[in-house]
């Protein structure tokens, strides 16, 4: 298979491109040229693009899938579901009990987002860290490859940057799923990472399918007391010279850091580091700026969210109310989507100035005009329960400013005059 880079290095605008071009508003040639770099990538699935990148908005992933310890596939399916229905970007299937392959097509039948996987849950879940083998997880990559996922998340940590993290005292030393098992397996055979032993292999794996590579982040801090350390700094290393490798021969690539947890007056420039570091789209899990919003992490990691997509990063993945507690119910994964749309959307109005969303929402609000800004609400269904459905709303009542301003003449307020701002 020609993947998307390959196609733009070669002057190719594909269908794919051209979608993208026309939802985004961009210029089809500046669009080519971010592709061809490996400054932006395309995600696709049954031809459904996604651009992620240099130049496009802020893209949202959410999380779903079982836990050892709850095995509800129809629940999975369901906030898959609504996550497409409320404006997921993408979707990351991360289930690690029950029968994981029907988990994850039933999600794929009943979804047409990107789908992306951490392949190395599924082989621990079903064969244990202990047990399994470097033919397990490269067995279960290929399957998984085949059914149709979009993108792999690998950690690629090895030995010396595991040795550097050994050196400093964290309070939470690793936090990240998938890279705290890589780890253990490493240890437990005495092994280096079977992904970097294997990278050539699975490359081509990759590119056979134009299957995007995220290169994960092991080393991400679990509270904001443990700052960016050695391992932080070597793994960044480490994904970009990955990365490069797997962009030369034509996958495409997106690098994760910058997440966990991460003080805000941080955030910024932890994000600007990676920007420099490389041309790939960063992928930002979170991050959240303070540990004690438990129950309420889902704002604390917008506000962090907020402030790295306005520092440059491309793609964020959504936090819930449930994070550290448990696994995500529907309406938290509802709500824990809206609020990093909105997240991505501040983070937007900062790297690419006012949006039309907001400016005609603002003139809809001038007109009192209830309808009317349902259209521009990212949630219409939850602004319309709140609002009345006529005249000022019960917060001010027959005081309301607007109304005031408008019956007494002070102020000529028109949508023509609020273009302007």
């Amino acid at each position: 298979m020609t993947t998307q880079v390959e196609h733009a290095r070669n002057g190719n605008v594909t269908v794919q491109m051209e979608e993208v071009a026309r939802s985004e508003g961009v210029d089809i040639l500046s669009l080519l040229s971010n592709v061809a770099e490996g400054s932006a990538v395309i995600m696709c699935r049954d031809g459904k693009p996604v651009g992620i990148g240099k130049g496009l908005k802020t893209k949202v992933n959410v999380n779903i899938g079982t836990s050892s310890l709850k095995i509800n596939p129809e629940e999975e399916v369901r906030k898959a579901i609504i996550a497409q229905k409320y404006g997921a970007d993408t979707l990351s299937e991360l289930s690690m009990g029950g029968e994981i392959s029907h988990i994850r097509k039933k999600i794929l039948e009943n979804t047409t987002i990107p789908l992306t996987t951490v392949p190395i849950y599924q082989t621990a879940a079903q064969i244990g860290i202990e047990n399994m083998t470097e033919d397990d997880l490269l067995r279960d990559l290929t399957r998984q490859a085949e059914e149709g996922v979009t993108s792999f998340v690998l950690h690629c940590t090895d030995s010396a940057t595991l040795s550097m993290l050994k050196e400093r005292e964290r309070i939470m030393g690793v936090v990240s799923k998938g890279g705290s098992i890589t780890c253990a397996y490493m240890t437990i055979n005495r092994c280096e990472n079977p992904f970097v032993e294997n990278f050539d292999k699975i490359l081509g794996l990759l590119k056979k399918h134009d299957i995007v590579l995220s290169l994960g982040n092991t080393m991400r801090s679990g509270c904001i007391h443990d700052a960016r350390d050695r391992a932080q700094l070597e793994e960044i290393r480490t994904n970009v010279q990955l990365a490069k490798r797997a962009s030369e021969v034509g996958v495409q690539v997106i690098i994760e850091g910058a997440g966990g947890h991460v003080r805000a007056d941080r955030i910024a420039e932890y994000v600007k580091f990676h920007k420099q570091s490389s041309q790939f789209p960063l992928f930002v899990a979170g991050p959240l700026p303070t540990d004690v919003a438990v129950g309420y992490d889902h704002i604390a990691g917008a506000v962090g969210a907020s402030i790295a997509s306005s520092s440059g990063a491309d793609y964020l993945c959504y936090i819930t109310s449930s994070e550290h507690l448990g696994l995500p119910g529907p309406e938290q994964v509802r709500e824990g989507l809206l609020a990093f749309r909105i997240a991505a959307h501040i983070g937007d109005s900062v790297k690419y100035g006012n949006s039309e969303r907001d400016r005609g929402l603002a003139a809809k609000r001038a007109e009192l005009d209830w309808e009317g800004q349902m259209g521009y609400a990212l949630d219409s269904e939850r602004a319309r329960e709140l609002a009345p459905h006529e005249g000022p709303c019960t917060m001010c009542g027959d005081f309301c400013a607007i109304k005031i301003m408008k019956e007494f003449g002070c102020i000529n307020i028109t949508a023509k005059n609020a273009k302007n701002g």
